[in-house]
């Protein structure tokens, strides 16, 4: 019996290490809304989700897991989709000891971003979901690939990563304007400012193998 267990315990450990960082996140987000789905939606906004309120009585670890709750399955869909794609583009881009520190952090950045602007201008609302570290990937995305071709929404046309993503994040602070939708469109900047940031700070320490890259995926 303890042989068996043995290999079992191998062969999990086997199908991780198999996995990439990006599909490891990506599967971590999808246990997170089936997990919390059989708790009360008070218990997701008090423990889970970021706001004002709990930032303020100190459950500051809501910056970390309302980067991998999402409100609905269009949300995690949405989501998830997007990350499949430039998600595991990026992490060949930087390895993945790089892009997980930078997934964390460009999330926590897009966290803090909407808090100092839910104390300015506070309006009650908390917020979940990956699209501001999956913003932090396209801020860095526009700076290593600035020419890369992207297909974004309905577009049948691809348009430039330096165009396609600020363009995105201001159709998204549109359509959040009408009312129609609720979007955390600073958090959405907070995680594109964070991978300007850290994409300009890759192009000055390696400027030869990042404008390389650039040229290839021109």
């Amino acid at each position: 019996m303890a042989r068996i267990y043995n290999l079992s315990q191998r062969t999990s450990f086997n199908f991780l290490r198999g996995l990439s960082v990006n599909m490891i996140l990506i599967l971590i987000n999808v246990a997170f809304y089936v997990v919390l789905s059989f708790f009360s939606t008070d218990f997701v906004l008090n423990n889970i989700a970021i706001s004002l309120k709990n930032v303020q009585e100190l459950r500051l670890w809501t910056f970390l897991t309302s980067m991998f709750m999402h409100a609905n399955f269009f949300h995690l869909f949405a989501n998830m989709f997007s990350l499949l794609f430039i998600g595991s583009f990026i992490e060949k881009l930087i390895g993945k000891k790089r892009y997980l520190w930078f997934y964390i952090i460009a999330g926590l950045f897009s966290g803090l971003l909407y808090i100092f602007f839910e104390s300015l201008f506070p309006s009650g609302l908390s917020a979940v979901g990956a699209s501001g570290a999956i913003f932090g990937i396209a801020g860095l995305m526009m700076v290593l690939t600035p020419n890369l071709p992207l297909y974004i929404m309905f577009i049948p046309i691809p348009i430039k990563a330096k165009y396609a993503i600020p363009g995105l994040l201001i159709v998204l602070w549109a359509i959040s304007l009408t009312g129609a939708v609720s979007i955390g469109n600073t958090a959405h900047l907070g995680g594109l400012v964070a991978g300007l940031i850290y994409g300009i700070y890759l192009k000055n320490k390696y400027k030869n193998k990042t404008m390389l890259i650039s040229k290839h995926f021109s």
